[in-house]
Order: C-alpha cells, then sequence, then structure tokens
C-alpha cells in the first residue's frame, strides 16, 4: 500500500513555560496542507527493512518510522515483517512535521496492512511515546493543542485562503530553539482557538493577533527567515508566520493571483509549495 503524510503548519504557537518532567508547556494550532510524502508498505520476510531517497536519513531505529514500526510489533507480538519505502518531499528540519507526520502514517498503514484491531484512541496513546506532535497526525486535518502538543482539540475549520510555504535551505533545532526561548507565561490575551474561530478581521489586526514565540530567537540568529516572511507581506499575505520552530515560513493569501511567479522571489535552493483554499488531505 501507497500512503500519503502530509505536513502541518502551526498558525500561532505559544511557548507557556517549562513543565516539572522538563518539557515546554505550549499552546498552538497544528493545520495540514498540501504537501507530503509518500510511503510504501509491503510484506517483508524480514522483521523491519527501512529505505529511502534520502541519504540524509537515518535508516537505522534512530528514524522515527522504524520505531513505529517496532512499537507496533512490540504492542502486539506480531511476528510479521514489513518492507518501509520512504519518498521524502516534505523539507527536514523545517518546523513542518514530516518525521512525525511519517511516523504517523506507518502507525496507521500497519494497523490495515496487518489487520490489527487497534482504536484510534488507542493509537494517539502509542504515538505520544514517539514525539509530542506525532498523536495529532493520526487523525490529521487542524487541531487545537496544549500541552507537549498531543492533548488535542480537533476543529471544524476550512480555511479560506491559498497557503503559501517557503522553506529555505536552512535546518533549525528544536532543542536549540527551546534552549533560547523566552516563555510567554505573563502574557494575557485570547486563546488562538479563540482568536481562529473569530470573526473574520483585516489583514493587520490578523497578522497582530497571531504569533510565533520563537520567531525572535531564531529570526536573530537566521536573518534569512525573517526575510522570507518580510517577502510574503509584501506580496499582499494577511498573515504571515514562521511554523515551529523554523525554518520554513507560511503566508495566507486571499487572492491567488499575488503568487504567481512567487518561487522567482528566492534562490533556487528555497522550497516553495502551495495549498489551495479549503483543503482537505485525501485519506488513504
Amino acid at each position: 500500500m501507497t500512503l500519503r503524510a502530509y505536513a502541518k503548519i502551526n498558525i500561532g504557537l505559544h511557548v507557556i513555560g517549562k513543565r516539572p518532567d522538563n518539557y515546554h508547556a505550549i499552546e498552538t494550532i497544528f493545520h495540514q496542507v498540501d504537501l507530503f510524502d509518500e510511503i510504501d508498505l509491503v510484506h517483508h520476510d524480514e522483521p523491519i527493512h527501512f529505505s529511502t531517497n534520502r541519504s540524509d536519513l537515518p535508516s537505522d531505529t534512530s528514524n522515527l518510522c522504524v520505531q513505529a514500526a517496532q512499537l507496533i510489533q512490540n504492542v502486539t507480538g506480531i511476528p510479521t515483517g514489513v518492507k518501509i519505502t520512504l519518498r521524502k518531499n516534505i523539507p527536514i528540519g523545517a518546523g513542518l512535521g514530516g518525521g512525525s507526520a511519517d511516523a504517523a502514517a506507518v502507525l496507521k498503514g500497519l494497523i490495515h496492512l496487518w489487520s490489527l484491531e487497534i482504536t484510534t484512541d488507542e493509537l494517539e496513546t502509542m504515538a505520544a511515546s514517539l514525539g509530542s506532535d506525532v498523536p495529532f497526525f493520526i487523525r490529521g486535518g487542524t487541531a487545537y493543542a496544549t500541552g507537549r502538543g498531543e492533548i488535542l482539540e480537533p476543529m471544524p475549520v476550512s480555511l479560506p485562503y491559498t497557503i503559501a510555504v517557503v522553506t529555505p535551505p536552512i535546518r533549525v533545532s528544536t532543542g536549540w530553539a527551546y534552549t533560547h526561548i523566552h516563555p510567554t507565561a505573563g502574557r494575557k490575551g485570547q486563546s488562538l482557538k479563540d482568536l481562529i474561530m473569530g470573526p473574520r478581521v483585516s489583514s493587520e489586526e490578523l497578522q497582530a493577533r497571531f504569533r510565533n514565540d520563537f520567531e525572535e530567537t531564531v529570526f536573530a540568529a537566521h536573518p534569512q527567515i525573517q526575510s522570507i516572511k518580510e517577502t510574503l507581506l509584501q506580496r499582499g499575505a494577511c498573515l504571515a508566520l514562521m511554523s515551529g520552530s523554523g525554518s520554513s515560513v507560511f503566508g495566507f493569501f486571499e487572492e491567488m493571483h499575488a503568487l504567481d511567479s512567487l518561487q522567482r522571489e528566492f534562490p533556487p535552493s528555497y522550497h516553495c509549495s502551495i495549498t489551495k483554499p479549503f483543503f482537505k488531505p485525501i485519506q488513504d
């Protein structure tokens, strides 16, 4: 079987503070976009065989796809093997959740390939052991996330915007970003959930309402990422933000023609993708 693992953006990201378990408490809105990796799952004689089109990705047990398959095997005791082939399209280390999306796709795919009886709730619990944002990709769509990002509230949101995602050839370490973050526990304001579910507002107010707390730190270290945001706003984006801890930046556009020749605004090494209004991922 062939699966699609869709990327996500963070429509706002607030880092609330450090938790007793040394993770950070966050508030964000995850939203899937039309950019995906492809994963083939085939029955195999070996327990787990993994390959990919990217030489810079590990193929051992440090790979999340391999970890996901091992997790299913350990939980169910199933002896059947699987061959996993990953065709990577989502930029790596870019704040788009590509690795987590791949892991979730493997979890869901193996349920069908091996005819296992595991509920979606049980699968989300398993996914949380692989990474904080892996549970989101089990259901996908749009969700309000709190805790470490694993406490999810699905949201019936259909965005009327064309979404441009631009990624420079820069990898930002999430660990580094959290080390240098300045939590916003003292700031007051509406929750991201209330903001996105509220009435539509002007572009100026939309940009003022949403923020990503990682931007200040990451922009200081990588001015090229800030330049992407500025370019998207100059091109007419009604909202532009960095996704996750970077390096990708997305923009919401009300007029699709504003994105004509967008790629020409950036060097050839930059990756650009476009998601049409009211996009819904294809469910495998």
